[in-house]
């Protein structure tokens, strides 16, 4: 299997690399993120991230949309969101300045240009802090989330406070009238995550992904949860 560093640098969440490499069961190449010794993120199953953003944006109402995406990766919940035309900005929260780096230097083929969109703003920052401050500088239509691996797998312990009702309820603050939330995880469906949603929200529920799966044969799924209607 021949691997390809293609960068690698020190972060404040531990050494990050994107590495590209040819997988000889699919016979592509795929571009993969390691955070330390965790695989993050990889473009060998990006279903999941792409409905994360179909799904909640299907619920979002009005013909002009404001969207912000917690998390950058590998651009692919970004890339989605555009792909609505209701969708006139995009902003884009991404914590690490070198993930920023690699769309600003399109390394990525699946997303070349991503940067470049005249209605893609990223943005610097730290998700998590933006909503535990409420620092955002506007409301959205939609706020789509894809950072930690589920609610209960994260990748740093502060990120805990988002997934409580509290948590919930402050990115609901975020959100503009008939506003939608959507978070992905990937694990199955956790009743008591929609239970949590539905206390800061009018309407929760959960939206399983299924997806092939070449490398096992069989099919694998992420999770989606929507809520919409932040309760005032």
């Amino acid at each position: 299997m021949r691997i390809q560093e293609l960068d690698w640098g020190d972060t404040p969440w531990g050494a990050i690399s994107l590495r590209q490499r040819w997988d000889r069961i699919t016979e592509r190449d795929v571009y993969e993120v390691k955070l330390g010794d965790d695989f993050l993120m990889s473009s060998q199953f990006t279903t999941g991230e792409q409905e994360l953003s179909r799904i909640g944006l299907a619920a979002a109402t009005g013909t002009s949309l404001t969207v912000l995406v917690g998390g950058l990766g590998l651009g692919y919940t970004a890339l989605a969101a555009l792909e609505d035309d209701r969708v006139t900005e995009l902003t884009v929260v991404e914590a690490l300045e070198i993930v920023h780096s690699w769309h600003e230097r399109d390394l990525l083929p699946d997303t070349v240009g991503l940067a470049a969109d005249s209605r893609v703003r990223l943005v610097l920052d730290d998700f998590f802090d933006v909503v535990r401050s409420g620092r955002a500088d506007r409301t959205y239509d939609a706020v789509l989330v894809d950072i930690d691996h589920a609610p209960d797998w994260l990748l740093r312990d502060d990120h805990g406070d988002l997934y409580t009702v509290e948590g919930f309820a402050r990115v609901g603050a975020m959100l503009a009238d008939d506003g939608v939330f959507a978070l992905w995880s990937d694990e199955p469906p956790e009743p008591e995550v929609v239970r949590r949603m539905g206390e800061a929200f009018e309407h929760a529920d959960a939206h399983v992904v299924p997806f092939p799966n070449p490398l096992t044969g069989g099919e694998s799924a992420n999770t989606v949860y929507l809520a919409v209607r932040p309760r005032r």
